[in-house]
């Protein structure tokens, strides 16, 4: 059995963010990229071309994509609330 990892499990360089903001547009081309891959795994398996497998596990990555776009989000409400918090 081969084990591929997430994207979300790869390591993440910080160090290699442009400052012209194009790592934000390359972290939005990659979601999109991965709901693109269910969506074709979702169509070739109703089609007669795909496995289920691979529907599934296409899937279950843009689940996590989901998840941890949630998650951040949350996070950075809760932080910029905070920060609008604070009495000066």
């Amino acid at each position: 059995m081969t084990v591929e990892p997430l994207v979300p499990d790869t390591p993440v360089e910080r160090h290699a963010t442009p400052a012209n903001g194009s790592g934000f547009l390359a972290a939005l081309d990659a979601v999109g990229a991965i709901f693109a891959n269910a969506d074709a795994a979702e169509s070739a398996f109703v089609a007669g071309r795909g496995g289920l497998q691979e529907m599934v596990v296409a899937r279950a990555h843009a689940d996590v994509a989901v998840a941890i776009a949630t998650a951040a989000s949350a996070r950075i409400a809760q932080a910029l609330g905070q920060i609008f918090s604070i009495q000066l």
